[in-house]
């Protein structure tokens, strides 16, 4: 399953993690979202002790968002030792998440 992320725990979570980290930003009313949760709960299940996969939901977490100019959802942001790496925006494939944590690995 993957981590749920906030405003509050990202500085920890995300940016002191130590480890690449994936996070889905996302709503609860955007379709394209919902459709990659499976994708992301795989990713997270695959990559479990290698890299942290999380979301954070942009309606309860404004901040984050803000910070990395995320104007539309779904987007992909991929942290590694503290610093933004990559960023994808829109709904995408599995193997394309799973390319892009690999090359930070």
């Amino acid at each position: 399953m993957a981590q749920e992320f906030t405003d509050a725990s990202f500085k920890t979570d995300v940016l002191g993690s130590g480890k690449v980290t994936l996070i889905d930003l996302w709503a609860e009313w955007c379709g394209p979202c919902r459709m990659m949760t499976p994708v992301i709960d795989e990713l997270s299940t695959e990559f479990e002790g290698r890299a942290v996969i999380g979301k954070l939901n942009v309606d309860e977490n404004p901040e984050v968002p803000t910070t990395y100019s995320v104007r539309g959802i779904p987007t992909f942001l991929i942290f590694k030792d503290g610093e933004l790496k990559d960023k994808v925006v829109g709904a995408t494939t599995k193997k394309v998440l799973q390319d892009r944590i690999n090359a930070l690995l």
